[in-house]
């Protein structure tokens, strides 16, 4: 039997996920600590992150993880609390494309599987939301599809140990896997 309680929401952009995995978490009616992946780059990105501060309740801990999302979920996993991981995507994209400019971080396989082994033993309600990202073309570029390929990867992995899949379309929560069915 499963004993943990992890929900992982997946969409598009503008699809409604995040909105959904807070909904999620408020519902819960546990202590929430929202763990943000992002790196603020430029002022639209700065304007994004805004925009899900004010929408988020301010009793709410949170956490910045933009590289080391495994040992930050590590730090606040506890019986009786709800961590909502917002997003893979972003978190992906810190691992593949540094800051500095530098090449992709060597480590990045070893971090999902520590991420994945985190989360599998979980004692917290967890809610990840990532984006699904590879419905459309085969990208140009080595970099962009290494990017695709790992994303896909990382989601499966993720989706494979959750109790529960949400994707998200237009709004509209399509339950892809429930803590009764796999």
């Amino acid at each position: 039997m499963i004993s943990r309680d992890l929900t992982f929401v997946l969409g598009g952009a503008r699809s409604g996920k995040s909105l959904h995995a807070e909904r999620l978490a408020t519902a819960s009616a546990l202590p929430v600590t929202y763990v943000a992946t992002a790196r603020i780059g430029d002022d639209e990105f700065a304007a994004r992150v805004a925009r899900h501060r004010e929408r988020r309740p301010a009793h709410w801990a949170l956490l910045e993880a933009p590289l080391d999302l495994p040992q930050a979920l590590a730090s606040i996993d506890e019986p009786g609390q709800c961590v909502l991981i917002d997003c893979l995507t972003l978190w992906l994209a810190n691992l593949l494309c540094p800051a500095d400019g530098s090449p992709p971080l060597d480590d990045y396989l070893a971090r999902f599987a520590m991420l994945e082994e985190t989360l599998a033993q979980a004692r917290a309600k967890i809610i990840v939301v990532s984006n699904e990202i590879g419905l459309g073309v085969v990208p140009l570029g080595a970099a962009t599809r290494l990017y695709v390929d790992e994303l896909g990867r990382l989601n499966q992995r993720i989706a494979a140990i959750s109790t529960q899949v949400t994707m998200m379309v237009a709004g509209l929560p399509l339950h892809l896997k429930t803590a009764d069915r796999s």
